[in-house]
Order: structure tokens, then C-alpha cells, then sequence
């Protein structure tokens, strides 16, 4: 039997390399991207596609009810994979921009999972993948908003794996670290969208992150491809006992073990050195 995906954020980078990915390991892949013209070529790529904004409630309802419509009404897998990153010390950061941000990676997230996962109940079976980051296991400077909205995915996410024990719905966390994606050029728009830089004291150090954002090479020597992420999404999806986390590239397993052995205080010298 075919199993069917939906997945999220497909425009570019991981949820697109992984659209394109599972359809070629023989699954119903649904791709979904917040803009029209970013479906229609999703589209024309040769992949079944929807319009899906995580930050408009209806766009979800609506996106997931022709999602099912190309289903058959059956959904496996949702890979929850669209999200961004906005930029900014929090003391500058506006509250209604700290709303944008968990609007779209954590509370359409939650609204979209919750009216997939009846569907996954009743047939006995399914798969949920968050794609979470580094950024949900340590925290940086200037990347208050996002790191918050990916804590909150952890914690989500262990929670929601308690509450689905014993019904045959698995859920797993994708942890990337540096992938070259454009999530850069998206993180520098929310940027100048929403932080004055010339007023604030964090001037020098916003110069750095623009610096960073506008560099056209990886963003790190550690910087991998999006298509290091398939092969853990395809075991979430496929394997009889899928991990409950899946650490991508070198700082994230890094990270993850001296979160574990480090002092916080030690942490936050680490941290204060690697960011900017």
C-alpha cells in the first residue's frame, strides 16, 4: 500500500529536497508552501501540491482538506517542516513579531497536527516529524525568538509522544544544525522587518548577523546540504522502532553532549563565542 506525506514549508531547501525524496522512494507525497506561486511550481516540478500558511488558521483547514482530497481521505505521515528564524536581541524585539514567530513554527503547527492526528487514530497508524534544530537544544544571542519557539517544539513534542503511547502514532524530532537552505535570506527580511539597529546598543553586533546573513558561502565549515536530512526522515517514516530524536551534522550531536556536561555558565562562554 502507498503511504501518503504532508508535508510542510516545501518552497525550498529541506521540505522540498524531501518532497521530491520520499515520491521517488514510492510514497503519496502532498508538498505545501505558504505563497501560490511557490505551488504552482512545486507543481510543475511533477509534485502534488497545496497551499498551506501556518500563520492563518483557515489556510490550514483549507490546505489540509484538498491535501485529504488527493489522499483519498488518509494521511501516514506529516512532516511539520515549515518554519523561519527571526532575528533580534529580545530587548528589541516588537511582541507582535515574537507572535509571527510562534505563529508559524509553533501554533500552526500545533493547529495543523491536531486535525491531522484524528485521521491517524482512526486508521490505527501513523508518523509526526517536527523539524526542530540546534536551536532547540542550546541558545544563542540574537536568536531569542527562534530559539524560543524551538524549546517549546522539544517540550511539545516529548509531551505529545507520552499522550500518544500504545495507539501506534509515532513521533519523532528532526535536529539539524547548518543546512543550506534560504533561511538566511528569510531571517535577514524578518530582520529589517521588524529591529531598528540604529537605536539600539546591540548595533555592533547586528552588523555582524547582517554580515553573516548576506554571506554567500556556508554559513559554517559544519554546513551540510538539506539532503543530510532525508535518510533520518525516511527512518522516522519507515522503520518499526523510529528514534525519538535525530541529530543532523557534527555541532548538533556536539551540542547535545556538552549540554549534557557543561555547567550553564560554561555553556554560555561556549555559546558567546560561537555566536554573533
Amino acid at each position: 500500500m502507498t503511504r501518503s506525506v504532508l508535508i510542510t514549508g516545501c518552497s525550498t531547501g529541506i521540505g522540498q529536497a524531501a518532497a521530491h525524496y520520499l515520491q521517488e522512494k514510492g510514497f503519496k507525497v502532498i508538498a505545501s508552501a505558504r505563497r501560490e506561486q511557490d505551488v504552482i511550481q512545486l507543481q510543475q516540478q511533477g509534485l502534488k501540491a497545496v497551499r498551506l500558511d501556518l500563520a492563518d488558521d483557515a489556510s490550514i483547514e483549507q490546505g489540509l482538506e484538498q491535501a485529504l482530497e488527493l489522499t483519498g481521505g488518509e494521511l501516514y505521515g506529516l512532516f511539520n517542516n515549515g518554519a523561519y528564524g527571526q532575528p533580534g536581541a529580545l530587548e528589541d524585539l516588537p511582541t507582535a513579531a515574537l507572535r509571527e514567530q510562534f505563529n508559524t513554527n509553533l501554533f500552526g503547527t500545533h493547529h495543523l497536527t491536531r486535525l491531522v492526528l484524528p485521521h491517524m487514530l482512526k486508521a490505527g497508524e501513523g508518523r509526526i516529524i517536527q523539524n526542530s534544530s540546534v536551536l532547540g537544544l542550546v541558545a544563542m544571542q540574537y536568536r531569542g525568538a527562534y530559539n524560543a519557539t524551538k524549546f517549546a517544539l522539544e517540550g511539545y513534542t516529548d509531551t505529545l509522544r507520552l499522550e500518544l503511547a500504545g495507539t501506534n502514532v509515532h513521533v519523532s524530532l528532526l535536529e539539524p544544525g547548518p543546512i543550506e537552505t534560504r533561511f538566511r535570506a528569510n531571517a535577514k527580511a524578518a530582520f529589517l522587518r521588524h529591529i531598528n539597529m540604529q537605536q539600539s546598543r546591540h548595533r555592533a553586533g547586528y552588523e555582524q548577523t547582517l554580515a553573516r546573513l548576506d554571506n554567500p558561502g556556508p554559513s559554517s565549515r559544519y554546513s551540510l546540504e538539506p539532503q543530510a536530512c532525508l535518510p533520518p526522515v525516511l527512518h522516522a517514516l519507515t522503520s518499526a522502532r523510529p528514534k525519538t530524536r535525530y541529530p543532523v551534522t557534527r555541532p548538533t550531536v556536539m551540542l547535545g553532549w556538552l549540554r549534557r556536561l557543561l555547567s550553564d555558565r560554561a555553556l554560555d562562554r561556549l555559546m558567546l563565542k560561537a555566536g554573533g
